[in-house]
């Protein structure tokens, strides 16, 4: 059942034994968090026999049933609940509590169950940060970011590249006011950060050139997507982040390999974000490189 896509019809029949955990998005199907986590899982109980009984499991549920399914989740005391997209602004304000890091953020992706309700944590700015320094030998820290997106990714991403000291920011999005939404609250949050808006589809000849571009978008999740943004139009030779991870290599990655760019898909970030989450409701270590080793495996049978 771990690796099937559940509906919320059957989350309202859930008897399943044991502590639960999962994955809420819409798609989903493409996920692997589940044998992620479960390896993880399998190898805390080898050491601690009471995460022995725990499981963690994928729901396919519309925004629109968001508020029900979370409702449902909590009444049947899953621990722990991730959220993919479109869930993470979405949920921000349907959570009883916000930890004080995701307040800024709008945004949670990993919800804790209390008695009252969830709290709501981000962990994506973490996972981003760690994905970087592994794939493409980045670091936020003095860097020019060229950020496509505006959503619930992308803030959590923003606020790390700004929070992080980057040298500067400018975020591309096809629906600009949501972008200045972001930038104003980017400024609030650090007065002296430099950040700026424009739109993708037309990219300003004077981006910073070499800088780092992160895909923060859903676009690449079909084969039919159009890329977020003609890389040809960027200046230099930037490198190039997609969170994206399945498939492994999207439409913006293949652009990036045809013209000799430097690229990396967001596998690595959704290990270190899916660890912090899986330290946040076990409260113990977790084996990282067996959270690699279950999440290789899921793309290979997805």
């Amino acid at each position: 059942m771990a690796d099937e896509v559940l509906t919320l019809d059957e989350l309202r029949e859930w008897s399943a034994p044991g502590i639960a955990l999962a994955v809420l998005g819409h798609p989903i199907h493409h996920s692997v968090s589940p044998p992620m986590h479960n390896s993880a899982l399998e190898e805390m109980a080898a050491v601690d026999p009471n995460f022995a009984d725990w499981r963690y499991y994928r729901f396919d549920v519309p925004p629109d049933e968001l508020e029900t399914a979370l409702k449902l989740l909590h009444q049947k005391r899953f621990l722990g609940v991730n959220l993919t997209v479109p869930h993470k602004i979405i949920a921000f304000n349907l959570v009883e509590t916000i930890d004080l890091s995701a307040k800024p953020i709008g945004a949670v992706n990993t919800l804790r169950w209390r008695p009252n309700g969830y709290e709501g944590f981000n962990t994506d700015g973490y996972g981003l940060r760690l994905g970087l320094r592994e794939d493409l030998r980045a670091d936020l820290f003095g860097a020019d970011i060229v950020l496509i997106g505006a959503g619930g990714a992308a803030r959590g991403a923003a606020i790390e590249c700004v929070t992080q000291s980057c040298r500067s920011l400018s975020i591309g999005n096809r629906t600009r006011q949501r972008a200045e939404d972001l930038r104003t609250l980017l400024v609030q949050i650090e007065p002296t950060a430099k950040v700026r808006v424009f739109d993708p589809g037309a990219p300003p000849t004077d981006l910073p050139k070499d800088a780092l571009l992160i895909n923060a978008t859903s676009a690449g999740l079909r084969p039919t997507d159009p890329q977020p943004i003609n890389l040809a139009a960027l200046p230099g030779k930037p490198k190039v982040f997609d969170m994206i991870y399945n498939p492994p290599e999207s439409a913006l990655l293949g652009s990036a390999r045809s013209i000799g760019l430097e690229f990396a898909n967001g596998f690595s970030m959704l290990i270190y974000q899916g660890m912090r989450s899986l330290e946040i409701w076990s409260e113990a270590d977790v084996p990282v490189e067996a959270m690699f080793r279950g999440a290789r495996q899921g793309i290979a049978a997805n």
